[in-house]
This record gives C-alpha cells, structure tokens and sequence, in this order.
C-alpha cells in the first residue's frame, strides 16, 4: 500500500505562498486519484483540491479556486499544492490523501480516499 507524507507547512502572512508537497512511497502517485484536503480547528476536514488518475483533470473547492493549484511529479512520485494569496481562513491541517479508483474524475468525499498522510499544518496570520 502507499505511503504518504506531506512537507512545506508554516507560518506566513496573508498574502504570501506556499508550495505543499506529498511524496509517496510503496506506490506510484499515477496510480491514484491524488486529493489535498483540510482540517481546522473545530471543524470537519473538507476537500481542498483534487487531481485524477490520468492528471488530465483537476478539481477545487470554490474557496481556494484561482489560489491553489494542485500538480502531480511522475519523475519526484509527488503531488504538490502551490498555495498563494493565502488568508487567514486557510489556516488547517493540511492532508495528502490517494484515492484508489477506476474512476476518470475527482472524488470529493473522505470516504473514497483509501490512504491518509499525517497533515502539515498551515498557519496564516494576520
């Protein structure tokens, strides 16, 4: 089964970037749909970002559309969030998770993402 570890959270202002990455192992990231998701405090984990199995399609959630862009690394095995114009409301957990689906799109509920990284956590303050 494949493993996943997220890298590239902290602390930044409004305004500024971020590049999250999600390096795999045990399995290759063309493998799976591949999904970023988030958690603040206080609040269920919701999806951020998703991109299928092909790479040919990619999916947002309404509140980060035209600020993240997820992109898959065949070569670095990796999936990675650019993360810009950041707001305080971004401020979460941030998940890497692999959906093992025949399924041409993007899934947007927990329930079909079959493995989980440990988060980074993103703190935007004001």
């Amino acid at each position: 089964q494949v493993q996943l570890v997220e890298s590239g959270g902290g602390l930044v202002q409004v305004g500024e970037s971020l590049r999250l990455s999600c390096a795999a192992s045990g399995g290759t990231v063309s493998s799976y749909a591949m999904g970023w998701f988030r958690q603040a405090p206080g609040k269920d984990r919701e999806f951020v970002a998703g991109i299928n199995r092909s790479g040919g399609r990619t999916d947002y959630a309404d509140s980060v559309k035209g600020r993240f862009t997820i992109s898959r690394d065949n070569a670095k095995n990796a999936v990675t969030l650019q993360m810009n114009s950041l707001k305080v409301e971004d401020t979460a957990v941030y998940y890497c998770a692999a959906d093992n689906t025949v399924s041409p799109g993007v899934r947007y509920l927990l329930k079909y993402y079959d493995y989980w990284g440990q988060g980074t956590q993103v703190t935007v303050s004001s």
